[in-house]
């Protein structure tokens, strides 16, 4: 499973951003789905230069999260009406954007706190590493009349490529 499109990774010089475009990938609703999505996500942003370097780790984590909750989700809630799903991974902008697509027309909210239940928190989840960062994430219809829950983090500024300075 691979995610298609977008723009193909370009050599960048130390200090350069990330390669800007839109990837999409379909899978099937079910729950092999969850960690290859986040598998295929991870390697994409992996070949967009977004991982391995310090100020990129934890938007990764974050994302990977966030990627593995929206698919889990879709999975869990929607399969009965939505035989697939769509991941896709949008950079630009200074920010990155993931958003999981799915063919049922109910809108999830963010579930309170409920102490005695030992699921249906993903959402908070999401919502409090989006805020954390000073994101966003929301629930878009689409045209077909499903949904898309996404979430969008601001990319780190990359560092610039450090000199050393010869002993004298």
């Amino acid at each position: 499973m691979q995610i298609g499109g977008g723009v193909p990774a370009a050599p960048r010089g130390a200090g350069a951003g990330p390669v800007e475009g839109v990837w999409r990938l379909a899978a099937p609703s079910r729950e092999s789905s969850v960690p290859q999505a986040r598998h295929a996500v991870r390697d994409l942003l992996a070949a967009q230069g977004l991982a391995g370097q310090p100020p990129y780790e934890d938007l990764l984590q974050g994302l990977l999260l966030i990627v593995s909750e929206l698919v889990t989700n879709a999975v869990q809630h929607a399969a009965v009406l939505s035989p697939q799903i769509v991941v896709e991974v949008v950079i630009g902008g200074g920010w990155v954007r993931v958003s999981v697509e799915d063919s049922h027309p109910y809108r999830p909210t963010a579930l309170q706190n409920d102490h005695g239940r030992t699921g249906g928190r993903g959402l908070l989840l999401v919502k409090a590493i989006t805020q954390e960062v000073g994101g966003a994430c929301d629930v878009h219809r689409t045209v077909s009349g499903g949904k898309a829950v996404w979430a969008s983090l601001p990319l780190p500024a990359p560092r610039p490529a450090s000199y050393a300075v010869p002993p004298r």
